[in-house]
């Protein structure tokens, strides 16, 4: 990778992958876009930035020729909840924004990553240690745009040779940016609001489990897969990549050890309540270790730390 453009550089993922590559492949070589201006966003002032909306191609055939692009991250999505509230622009967001950035991938040979995610499964799928390759029926529009999205990026590579790779990233977890709409977002509010006023009220379950991953490790997922031998990538486009899978209630219990009067309560929302249901509870990611090295840095306990000390600095507390 030598020059990068990141889609969807303001959301959750794309806000902290932008200053990460940027240290690694320096400021001029990563380009930033979003549709949102770049003033709405956290990313920092310095390297370049490009307005793109990822449903109009040529904008984005523009930025790739102005930058000499051999590699994109298109991360511009709607999220699992904020899906449900408008399938019919999730499902053209996901689907069609995905289907530019191969189409211009394939007539201009750059390698393209794109994030698939655990709502690919569905009720009928395994829910422990969940296969890489098993059942997926899922019943979201996110979960059904990812599954097509990994066939459309297989479908690519193996009629036209596009470098596409991608992995099925979990709930992630992050200090920096805010939840963007998904069905694990309680687990990134509940450090904000233990921190604040001592209690949170979870719109989950507190025995649901899930995956889950500190952003550190999804960034790091992301730039090792992209950077890995493409002859040993055997499910290039939907390796299973997990952390930990636990709880609202065991990591309430987690942060209650830095914030001994915090307070859990739960208000279950139907309808992410019946998302998360849907989904696994942990998943067999060891084709992604055997193929190219995946392991995580961060588990519960040292996510929570981290977590908790980052935003203590953030908020002033």
């Amino acid at each position: 990778m030598k020059r990068i453009l990141i889609t969807g550089a303001l959301g959750q993922i794309g806000s902290e992958l932008t200053p990460f590559l940027r240290k690694r492949y320096k400021n001029e070589n990563v380009i930033a876009s979003d549709i949102k201006p770049r003033s709405e966003g956290i990313i920092d002032q310095e390297g370049p930035f490009e307005h793109i909306d990822c449903l109009n191609a040529p904008e984005i055939y523009s930025t790739v020729k102005k930058y000499k692009i051999d590699t994109v991250f298109h991360l511009a999505a709607i999220l699992s909840a904020s899906g449900e509230k408008n399938p019919q622009l999730a499902w053209n967001i996901n689907i069609n924004g995905l289907y530019n950035i191969l189409e211009i991938a394939r007539e201009n040979k750059f390698a393209v990553f794109s994030p698939s995610s655990i709502a690919v499964f569905g009720p009928s799928t395994p829910k422990d240690n969940t296969p890489q390759v098993t059942i997926q029926r899922p019943h979201t529009i996110y979960g059904l745009s990812k599954v097509a999205g990994e066939l459309l990026c297989d479908y690519y590579y193996f009629k036209y040779k596009v470098d596409s790779r991608g992995v099925r990233f979990p709930g992630i977890i992050s200090y920096v940016a805010p939840p963007g709409g998904g069905t694990t977002d309680y687990a990134v509010e509940i450090f904000y609001q233990a921190l604040k006023y001592k209690k949170y009220t979870c719109f989950l379950d507190k025995n649901t489990s899930l995956d889950m991953m500190y952003i550190p490790d999804a960034l790091k997922a992301a730039v090792n897969l992209m950077e890995a031998d493409s002859s040993k990538l055997k499910h290039r486009n939907a390796y299973n990549i997990t952390a930990e899978s636990f709880t609202p209630e065991e990591l309430a219990q987690d942060i209650k050890k830095y914030i001994p009067d915090f307070e859990m309560k739960y208000d279950i929302d139907p309808m992410r309540q019946a998302i998360a249901d849907s989904w696994p509870n942990h998943l067999d990611d060891s084709a992604a270790r055997e193929d190219w090295g995946w392991s995580p840095d961060y588990h519960l306990k040292a996510m929570t730390k981290d977590m908790i000390e980052k935003l203590k600095v953030k908020l002033n507390i």
